[in-house]
């Protein structure tokens, strides 16, 4: 199998759609920090299998370290995949269309996705009002409770919002460059 590989001519990575421009090109790049977070996240898990079974000595930070690198990276991707086109599409209507109307379709589709990504943001930014500020207004991030008790429920949050956030002007960004015809 791997002969087989190794004869397949390797496209290069094509990166963002032009129609994402400048953001989209910056959402491609941030890919890397979120794929080296999942090997980091691969790194601790091998760093407390080892402590664990070896030593005896496991540690109380890396099952809640782990899970908010891959949670991250998981969050990021839905932007990753939106800036690349490369989402979840069902393409049995579409790829029977002309190319006018596959436009308009983009350009319709983008609309929706960022009125959808702009609701999950106000629902996120309504948990992160919760997560990240007391009663009185004043500033702290919810914790897990946990032995070791880091505040990444609060940061996944935030985070969350974030994401929401620039998925919809990302979205925005691809409705106006599709109905522009701009490549």
């Amino acid at each position: 199998m791997a002969e087989l590989n190794e004869d397949m001519p390797k496209e290069p990575d094509p990166g963002a759609i032009a129609e994402a421009g400048l953001l989209g090109r910056w959402i491609d790049k941030g890919g890397l920090l979120f794929a080296a977070g999942i090997v980091l996240s691969m790194l601790i898990l091998l760093n407390e299998v080892v402590l664990r079974y070896l030593f005896n000595a496991p540690t109380i930070w890396a099952h809640e370290t782990t899970i908010f690198l891959c949670g991250m990276a998981f969050l990021y991707g839905g932007l990753y995949c939106t800036a690349r086109d490369r989402h979840i599409r069902v393409v049995l209507i579409y790829d029977s269309l002309p190319p006018r109307m596959r436009r308009v379709f983009d350009v319709v589709i983008s609309l929706i996705c960022m009125m959808a990504s702009a609701f999950f943001a106000w629902a996120s930014w309504l948990m992160v009002q919760k997560a990240a500020f007391r009663p009185d207004g004043s500033f702290r991030l919810e914790r897990s409770g946990s032995a070791w008790d880091p505040v990444f429920p609060g940061l996944i949050k935030v985070f969350l919002l974030v994401i929401m956030t620039v998925m919809a002007v990302q979205f925005l960004i691809l409705a106006y460059n599709y109905a522009r015809g701009r490549k």
